[in-house]
């Protein structure tokens, strides 16, 4: 993969692991107040066999920067999906820089409302709508 490229201005490496994730490293991440943005460079584990970043990349990376949207948001960690919806409109390529901008979050106090906008070299290429369920953390049995 290429870790070369250094990110934009403003973006560190992203702190929430998951083994999920893990094989997309290096993710990035700008935070500022409850915003969360998070930006990848796409190389190969990223794409399907045709070259275009996978939409199931684009769908996780969303709900992810959704999520944490939300989080913060709320002040509540615990977020479940409950609906997400993806819209496609433009294929991303690899070598392409992708940010996961969350720009809508409507928080209550059990579901919350997010909608976010994904770009490739900052031309739209998706934009995906989710519905979190706030959780409290419990310990799995």
């Amino acid at each position: 993969m290429n870790t070369t490229t250094a990110p934009p201005a403003g973006f560190v490496r992203h702190d929430r692991k998951s083994p999920l994730t893990d094989p997309w490293e290096p993710i990035w991440a700008r935070t500022s107040g409850d915003v969360v943005v998070l930006g990848v460079r796409a190389d190969e584990p990223h794409c399907n066999s045709r070259g275009f970043v996978h939409g199931g990349l684009i769908s996780a990376l969303a709900d992810n920067a959704m999520g944490l949207a939300c989080g913060r948001r709320t002040g509540q960690p615990g977020m479940v999906t409950v609906s997400l919806s993806v819209d496609f409109l433009t294929a991303a390529m690899k070598g392409q820089w992708l940010e996961f901008d969350t720009v809508f979050v409507k928080p209550g106090s059990t579901l919350c409302f997010a909608q976010a906008f994904v770009t490739a070299n900052g031309q739209p290429c998706a934009r995906a709508d989710a519905v979190f369920r706030v959780v409290s953390r419990r310990v799995a049995a």
